[in-house]
């Protein structure tokens, strides 16, 4: 037990390490956005379609992770020998889901932002028009990176999540440096930060000859137990995360600068949530699936010992957070074309959306487990719970609180679940 905790922490420390990098040039890139851009029709237009492309890549990644890791140590131990067919027609499938993806936002999207249900902004609606022809390629390229990021993080090699900081470099680099107007250096940023994600993940599986070319035939015997975790696992994930594209639509009916505020928000809490979430569920995940394949009967103190943890941790970051929110947002963004009144606005909403943090990263640990078990039928549920809860609650509090009340939905549902989880416990695993 005590080494399984100590293995647990050795990763989370690690992750924790490459994160923090990450997300120290994630931060000045937001700096950089706020000062040349602030509060306005061009991130709100770029974050309304980067949202809908980035979508799908979210949830392939999420996915992955959770029946990839359990499914490849598997494997690695029971077929070492099978596994290049079954790694070359997954890299055939992603590609080809890539590019339909891909072509389905290039000729869908115009459609949509033209729409006047939508209610964007007329000089919005016109910078997201410009941005569709490249935030298409998102797919293309973010889907590979999944798959390749999920293949290290499989093998437990971490270094991944130190590469997830390239986007966010790339655009740094590209808001500072391009003297192109408009949404132009945040398109070309986006797409040359990923590139160079791409290629830093690709190269140490090249190296290995983990993977080769692709193929696109279904003749490996492992699709069987993939599929098993992976249709079920994705149309939750695909469901929990359309919240945040749910309230990209929620803001188009605000006035200019809706979106905006909200992406600033939720950037500020994926500086903390990033952390919370890849710490704990890729230090946890691997180590929960060999527990259960080499000591079952730890699984449910190691993971109960590690929920009471990150639910205690969430509790003490939403106290600090709260009270560090207005001095650390100033700091961040309050220059440039972003005003103190946009820094009042984004702390307001910022600190209503630190609540989610305790049962967020709970359930963190409680997907890993579930994941680690094969009971995505169990996890299935919690989410069916949180959707309800997250929409209803939104139709009921946006209307009199704004961006507000979509936090306040958010934290009430993620907290239903946890606690849904919590009532359960005993009935799903005796104990």
């Amino acid at each position: 037990m005590r080494t399984r905790h100590h293995a647990i922490a050795r990763g989370m420390l690690v992750v924790m390490l490459f994160v923090m990098l990450a997300k120290l040039v994630a931060m000045a890139k937001e700096m950089a956005v706020a000062w040349r851009f602030g509060v306005g029709e061009v991130v709100d237009g770029y974050l309304f379609v980067f949202t809908l492309v980035s979508w799908p890549v979210s949830v392939w990644l999420s996915v992955l992770a959770v029946v990839l890791v359990p499914l490849a140590t598997r494997l690695r131990r029971e077929d070492a020998a099978g596994l290049p067919v079954f790694r070359a027609e997954l890299l055939g499938l992603t590609l080809l889901i890539g590019a339909m993806l891909t072509l389905a936002a290039w000729l869908g999207l115009p459609v949509l932002l033209r729409a006047e249900w939508l209610g964007l902004a007329p000089a919005v609606r016109v910078v997201a028009l410009d941005a569709v022809p490249m935030l298409a390629l998102v797919p293309l390229i973010g889907l590979p990176i999944g798959l390749y990021s999920v293949w290290m993080l499989s093998r437990e090699r971490h270094a991944n999540t130190l590469y997830e900081g390239l986007p966010a470099l790339g655009i740094l680099l590209a808001v500072m440096l391009l003297p192109f107007d408009g949404v132009a250096p945040l398109l070309w940023g986006t797409l040359a930060g990923m590139a160079f994600q791409l290629a830093a993940v690709v190269l140490p599986s090249a190296r290995d000859k983990e993977f080769g070319m692709p193929g696109f035939r279904r003749t490996s015997s492992h699709w069987p137990a993939f599929w098993q975790g992976f249709g079920i696992m994705m149309l939750g994930q695909a469901i929990m995360s359309l919240t945040s594209v749910m309230d990209q639509f929620f803001a188009a009916h605000l006035s200019t600068g809706g979106i905006s505020i909200l992406g600033y928000v939720h950037r500020l809490l994926a500086l903390i949530l990033g952390m919370g979430v890849m710490a704990v569920s890729r230090a946890t995940l691997p180590v929960f699936s060999q527990v259960k394949m080499v000591h079952g009967a730890e699984l449910g103190r190691t993971a109960r010992h590690w929920l009471n943890l990150m639910f205690a941790f969430g509790v003490l970051m939403v106290i600090v957070c709260w009270w560090l929110a207005p001095v650390g947002v100033r700091v961040l963004f309050e220059r440039g074309a972003f005003t103190s009144e946009d820094a009042e606005l984004v702390t307001e909403v910022f600190r209503f959306g630190l609540l989610k943090l305790p049962a967020f990263l709970a359930l963190i640990v409680v997907s890993s487990l579930l994941a680690s078990m094969g009971e995505y039928r169990k996890w299935m549920l919690l989410i069916a719970l949180f959707i309800v809860a997250r929409v209803s609650l939104s139709l009921l509090l946006f209307p009199t609180f704004d961006l507000v009340g979509l936090m306040i939905a958010d934290a009430v549902a993620y907290s239903t679940s946890l606690a849904a989880y919590l009532l359960l416990r005993t009935r799903w695993f005796h104990g």
